[in-house]
């Protein structure tokens, strides 16, 4: 018989079981995912990478009919 892959839920660390019926994984609630939202929403997540210089954020800002 096949265990059932389990996953940690990112915000709280409960462990979840990785199928169908877990609605929100890899979350174990619609809180912990609102929670982990936030955090990206607010940038306290983000993925590395360098800063683009200045000249480029304002030919993006043209480029999206911005001023």
């Amino acid at each position: 018989m096949n265990t059932p892959t389990t996953v940690n839920c990112p915000t709280c660390e409960t462990a979840v079981e990785w199928s169908a019926a877990s609605t929100y994984r890899p979350f174990c609630s619609e809180r912990c995912k609102l929670i982990d939202l936030g955090e990206w929403v607010s940038e306290n997540h983000r993925i590395p990478g360098e800063e683009l210089p200045p000249e480029a954020l304002q030919l993006q800002d043209k480029d999206q009919g911005h001023y």
